[in-house]
């Protein structure tokens, strides 16, 4: 078997999907995007393609090789985006030509099904409480909200306050040990998220998410110490490199590697292995599209210390069209009492609406995400 073309499609809300046919006429499907740069990776996918054609599709882990090794420049967000819905499409192929779940292919299962949560909230969060028991009452057992709004380095404790208010505001509706993951985002320095993350210990938070950004992961360890609150990152790395750094600077107990962003299948497996290795637990970043979604499961299904994972149905992004739109086969991505089922069907376990891929790549959409601003003008992290 060789592979015949590659081609790129962009969807909405703000993902870019990649499919690699075949001469036997075997299609596989990935998801190559980084949110705000969808043109900037399709167009990598499509310089890669060079690499690809008339090559077996089964040798997924020489072609990852040859797209990571064989430029001179390597590494970051777009190409290791790129190489992602690549290496997403060779194992959807590879699963479909033997006929079964990838999961079966890197070892078969140690879990029946997977733990997910859900979002709540908004860039701007409130109303959380509320929310939060919604999401309760539709069987979940967990939710994710962003902390704060804008953050300046050293910043007025009204804002602190507001976020262990709207914290409360779960604990109260939802109970004492409904599960609670709070992401600052990257918008919260050194300084305040110390402050913060000390004060939000009364509410037994289940995570704490990007405390600083991951450039400056030298201070997760200082930030350990100033709580006792599991600490997670990740999505903002891309290698199984930069997670050896991370595991080097120590204080992060959870790992977020993003399938679509992290090397596909191929690398967050080997990343997933080398936290397990660290005591480290699993949790793979995903507020992206199906195709993510059923290769994180893929992961999550042969990884013992995966023990959550995200997914963007009801996610504030999503606007236009949804993670189900592009899905023949919903069902499979049911959730109940806060759990996903493995994917059944041969590959990723995604049945692709390939009509309507087509019909949204008519228009491609150019996502960016906000830019704010501080009071005295200077840009924020958002």
């Amino acid at each position: 078997m060789k592979i015949k073309n590659v081609n790129t499609y962009f969807v909405r809300p703000r993902w870019g999907f990649v499919e690699i046919t075949t001469d036997a006429g075997v299609v596989g499907w990935g998801e190559a995007v980084l949110e705000g740069h969808a043109a900037a990776v399709l167009a990598c996918v499509n310089e890669m393609k060079d690499y690809l054609l008339d090559k077996d599709p089964a040798d997924i882990e020489g072609i990852w090789e040859t797209l990571y090794r064989a430029g001179f420049y390597r590494g970051g967000g777009v190409m290791m985006s790129a190489i992602a819905g690549i290496d997403q499409a060779l194992w959807d192929i590879k699963g479909k030509v033997f006929g079964v779940p990838v999961y079966q292919l890197l070892g078969g299962k140690c879990r029946e099904k997977m733990k997910v949560y859900s979002w709540i909230g908004g860039d701007r969060p409130s109303d959380v409480g509320a929310a939060a028991k919604e999401k309760k009452d539709a069987g979940f057992t967990a939710v994710k909200m962003n902390a704060t709004e804008e953050l300046q380095f050293v910043d007025t404790y009204d804002k602190i306050d507001a976020v262990l208010e709207r914290v409360a505001a779960i604990r109260e509706s939802c109970g004492k040990y409904f599960g609670i993951a709070i992401d600052f985002h990257g918008r919260v320095h050194k300084p305040m998220a110390k402050v913060l993350a000390k004060k939000l210990e009364e509410f037994d938070p289940m995570f704490i998410e990007e405390p600083v950004l991951s450039e400056n992961m030298e201070y997760f360890k200082e930030i350990a110490a100033a709580c006792n609150i599991p600490i997670a990152t990740g999505e903002r790395l891309f290698s199984k490199w930069d997670y050896k750094r991370l595991f080097s600077a120590g204080g992060v107990d959870i790992i977020q590697p993003d399938l679509s962003h992290a090397g596909g299948i191929t690398e967050v497996r080997k990343i997933a292995a080398m936290a397990e290795a660290h005591d480290v637990a699993l949790a793979p970043h995903c507020p992206l599209g199906p195709i993510a979604l059923a290769a994180c499961l893929q992961v999550d299904a042969v990884s013992y210390n995966a023990f959550i994972q995200e997914q963007s149905i009801g996610i504030h992004y999503n606007v236009g069209k949804s993670v189900l739109d592009y899905v023949k086969n919903g069902e499979d991505f049911k959730f109940t009492d806060g759990f996903v089922g493995l994917p059944k069907l041969p590959g990723l376990g995604v049945e692709v609406n390939r009509e309507l891929v087509l019909e949204e790549n008519k228009n491609p959409h150019n996502w960016k995400n906000p830019v704010w601003h501080h009071a005295d003008g200077s840009v924020a992290e958002w």
